[in-house]
């Protein structure tokens, strides 16, 4: 009697919170430009096509050279709102000052998503459905395939092993066969095209601007499931990815390396990083070198990341500028 009682009572909450839920929260769309007009613009054609609503897209550029925020103003008037920042203050820096603004417009939920991203009509739904249906989802993602490759998945969310310093993007680089059609949790979710609630923004924070760019997703992730949400991919959402088109390859390799030590030296334990170390140098690098003799030169790149770390200490507690 005492077990009916309570699932009654949790039933009857349930129904009261589905009720006090707007059945379409505003959504905070938030698009990081810097010195990418072109693939800016179509991604956000993708998004003013989305078959959600209400939306309030924001587009943040982050210090780009030309005159990228005045053509968008100029192309998309008031259905998007520019921020500049006037500097470049890395993806995670340019994503929490359009988090901010999302936020104090009363947005329930903020979608980041990269600029060489670009979203089906109805990912945006199909993610706030599953959202509405999970809650204690923190982040979800749809499936993401490849821009080139159309129908080659590039991530439905992502795994992380502490103990070798690597990330997977489950799927990545299988032709769609409808392998990846459930509804799973995953470690993180991807940070090309992310859903996060309002709710978990406000218990877990901002994302991690000591990463600058890259890992800082996982980051999110990892302390937002040490709060108690969940990280899902959503296989009825669909977005298609470039990828890596900021950044030049030397920057790229630099960025990401520095990332995966600076992510174990936040949220591992020491053994972790240690074991890690030991694979990335005397597993991974002699691997790559053997593969790709010509490219020696990226080992060179990620050494001076990896060495970074020896001259620079790191806050585990996560810093937020409070620009």
């Amino acid at each position: 009697r005492l077990f009916w009682a309570e699932k009654r009572d949790t039933w009857h909450l349930q129904a009261q919170l589905a009720m006090d839920r707007p059945s379409n929260p505003l959504v905070g769309v938030v698009i990081v430009n810097w010195n990418g007009l072109a693939d800016t613009v179509v991604c956000l054609e993708s998004v003013l096509r989305s078959s959600y609503s209400p939306l309030h897209v924001i587009v943040v550029d982050n210090g780009s050279q030309g005159d990228d925020a005045a053509a968008i103003r100029q192309r998309f008037g008031g259905k998007v709102e520019v921020i500049e920042t006037g500097r470049n203050l890395g993806y995670a820096g340019g994503c929490n000052v359009g988090i901010r603004a999302a936020l104090g417009q009363g947005c329930q939920f903020v979608l980041l998503l990269n600029n060489d991203a670009r979203v089906s009509s109805d990912c945006i739904a199909q993610l706030m459905r599953a959202a509405q249906g999970l809650p204690q989802a923190g982040a979800l993602c749809p499936k993401i395939y490849f821009a080139e490759r159309p129908n080659i998945v590039q991530s439905t969310g992502g795994r992380v092993n502490l103990w070798t310093g690597t990330a997977r993007q489950v799927g990545r680089g299988e032709p769609d066969m409808g392998q990846w059609e459930t509804l799973a949790e995953r470690d993180y979710a991807d940070g090309a095209c992310m859903l996060i609630a309002r709710p978990a923004l406000e218990a877990v924070g901002l994302l991690d601007e000591e990463y600058f760019a890259y890992w800082e997703e996982t980051d999110w992730c990892f302390r937002a499931r040490e709060k108690g949400f969940r990280c899902y991919y959503v296989p009825t959402a669909h977005a298609w990815h470039r990828g890596a088109s900021s950044f030049s390859p030397s920057r790229y390799h630099f960025y990401y390396r520095r990332g995966v030590f600076m992510f174990l030296r936040k949220r591992a334990t020491p053994l972790h990083l240690l074991t890690a170390i030991l694979y990335h140098v005397l597993v991974l690098a002699p691997l790559f070198l053997l593969k790709n003799p010509a490219q020696a030169g990226r080992l060179a790149i990620e050494a001076r990341a990896l060495l970074w770390h020896l001259r620079n200490p790191v806050h585990r507690e996560t810093i937020v500028s409070q620009r």
